[in-house]
């Protein structure tokens, strides 16, 4: 196990983020474009001092800023209601209270330009999260270079529980994280399995890392707190919504190189991060159910698109790692006949079922000589296919062919 980061500098850039995180929802893209035009510690001043030149975060004299005076709107195009509910909850927000409650449970909170920042995250442009809330001991960019979001249903099947518990297992044994969100069903089963298998697992949480969700599932969020990550958008002692459930779904699809549907109903928060992903250019995967069962609906619909079919971690390493993983090729059993060279395997059709048939006769069926179709049948007879019963030929009366049939030669 690697040794936890050391929680980041607090600067005015971060603790300007970690106060908007409670000032601002997930996802609020409104919010996004005034923070990458002025920065958050900009952004925060001006929700923060409305109507004056915009001063220090932490308290410094006002700075003469062009267009931001008495009477001026510091956010024109923005509705006067948003920007109300921003500044009321970034008035009240703690940033330095919540910072210190993260680093007393080991965690930290990162910020795009850390060194653990995950890049890929930089794709959801201004839906691009504030900072993350991280608690566990490996470093979260590294991590999430080489991941895989397996989600599903809630109310998920003992097929569909197996299955991903299954591919969780598989992918970590291949040294792939395995990313999803902690709830009931295809999530827990996903996380489970990762852990039996001694792998990494990240959960992304809809609520505060400090306040585990579904409470159900406080012991696992705890198991993967300490083998792997928890990270979330929210601060400290957040709770859940079901609208911040879906936007959490966004950062699951940006933070990995695809997302596996294993079970979902038509109507599913799964469908929303496999779509995403789509979205940012991720691999989309999907495991079939029966064509019966409402919860493989999801699923099937996403494979009629441009989702692809996939039933084990091969199949998925095929599609997110590097080029050559490629996974192994399917086929049937191979049969004592599939080995016989085409021209014995010719003649082999052309002996009728019946009883013994001249030789003559089998050569007129197999449109070859009668030489050659005795030189095949004394082939096929070494083999164990035929038997021969004075001047005639039939199939030996056997259930099964003996095992040491060969490709036979020309």
């Amino acid at each position: 196990m690697t040794a936890t980061p050391s929680p980041p500098a607090a600067t005015d850039e971060r603790l300007a983020r970690a106060a908007l995180t409670r000032a601002v929802e997930p996802g609020d893209e409104h919010a996004g474009r005034w923070i990458r035009r002025h920065g958050a510690a900009g952004f925060l001043d001006r929700l923060l001092h409305p109507g004056a030149p915009p001063s220090d975060v932490l308290g410094g004299a006002p700075r003469e800023v062009a267009g931001c005076g008495p009477g001026d709107d510091p956010f024109p195009g923005t509705g006067a209601k948003r920007v109300d509910g921003w500044r009321r909850r970034a008035q009240a927000a703690d940033p330095a209270r919540d910072l210190d409650t993260v680093h007393r449970l080991g965690g930290r909170f990162l910020i795009p330009g850390d060194i653990e920042w995950p890049r890929q995250l930089d794709d959801l442009g201004d839906a691009r999260p504030l900072g993350l809330w991280v608690r566990g001991p490996a470093d979260l960019r590294t991590w999430a270079l080489r991941s895989v979001a397996l989600v599903g249903a809630r109310a998920c099947t003992p097929y569909g529980a197996h299955t991903a518990a299954d591919l969780a297992t598989g992918l970590a044994r291949h040294g792939w994280v395995v990313v999803s969100g902690a709830a009931y069903g295809i999530d827990g089963a996903a996380h489970r399995g990762a852990l039996a298998a001694g792998g990494a697992t990240v959960a992304v949480l809809a609520c505060g890392v400090d306040s585990p969700y579904p409470r159900g599932h406080d012991g696992l969020i705890r198991r993967v707190a300490e083998q792997g990550l928890v990270i979330g958008e929210l601060p400290p002692e957040s709770h859940p919504t079901p609208g911040r459930f879906i936007l959490r779904n966004r950062v699951i699809a940006a933070l990995t190189r695809g997302t596996v549907v294993v079970e979902a109903q038509h109507r599913s928060g799964s469908l929303v991060t496999a779509r995403a992903a789509a979205r940012l250019g991720r691999h989309t995967m999907g495991v079939p159910g029966p064509v019966t069962s409402a919860l493989s609906a999801g699923v099937h619909e996403l494979l009629r698109g441009d989702a692809t079919l996939v039933t084990d971690a091969d199949e998925i390493i095929e599609l997110v790692g590097d080029m050559g993983q490629l996974a192994p090729a399917r086929r049937g059993p191979v049969l004592p006949r599939d080995l016989l060279a085409p021209a014995a395997a010719h003649v082999l059709e052309a002996v009728p079922a019946g009883g013994p048939t001249p030789a003559t006769v089998i050569a007129h069926r197999a449109g070859t000589t009668p030489d050659e179709t005795l030189a095949r049948l004394y082939e096929l007879h070494s083999l164990g296919f035929v038997e021969r019963h004075g001047e005639g030929w039939q199939l030996t009366n056997r259930r099964t062919r003996p095992s040491n049939a060969r490709r036979g030669g020309a």
